[in-house]
C-alpha cells in the first residue's frame, strides 16, 4: 500500500534538495534545522567565514515555491542583520507526477520545481 508523505516529510525532501546545492557550492553547515516552521533551516559559513541564513520553503505544486510572505521576511532579515548573516531562500514546488490533487507518496516518482536559491536583500529600505 501507499503512504502519502507527511508535511515534516515533504519539508525534510525539500532541505535534502537544498542541501545537496549547498554543499556543491561549497557552503560549511554550521546548524541544520529540520523541523517545520522552526528558521532558519541551515546556518552556514563560505570560505571567506560569511554566515548565511538559509530558508526552506516546501510547496505542493501548482502553488508557486518563489512566493513568501514578505512582512514575515521582513523580520527575518532584521534578525539576520543583527547577526551580521546573510539571507538565502530556497522555494520548492513538489507534486504528483499523475495530478494535482494527488499526495506524494514515499519512494515514488515525484515532480520538483526549484529554481535554485535566491538572494534575499537584507539592506534598510
Amino acid at each position: 500500500m501507499k503512504k502519502a508523505l507527511t508535511e515534516q516529510e515533504l519539508h525534510n525532501l525539500a532541505m535534502n534538495h537544498v542541501g545537496k546545492e549547498l554543499e556543491q557550492r561549497g557552503f560549511e553547515f554550521v546548524a541544520i534545522n529540520s523541523k517545520l516552521k522552526k528558521h532558519p533551516q541551515f546556518v552556514c559559513i563560505d570560505k571567506n567565514s560569511q554566515y548565511y541564513f538559509v530558508l526552506v520553503r516546501a510547496v505542493i505544486l501548482p502553488d508557486n515555491p518563489n512566493n513568501y510572505d514578505v512582512v514575515w521576511m521582513e523580520t527575518f532579515k532584521k534578525h539576520a542583520r543583527e547577526k551580521d548573516a546573510k539571507v538565502l531562500y530556497a522555494g520548492v514546488g513538489l507534486g504528483n507526477p499523475e495530478g494535482e490533487d494527488l499526495p506524494i507518496y514515499l519512494n515514488e516518482e515525484y515532480l520538483i520545481e526549484y529554481n535554485g536559491i535566491q538572494v534575499i536583500e537584507t539592506h534598510l529600505n
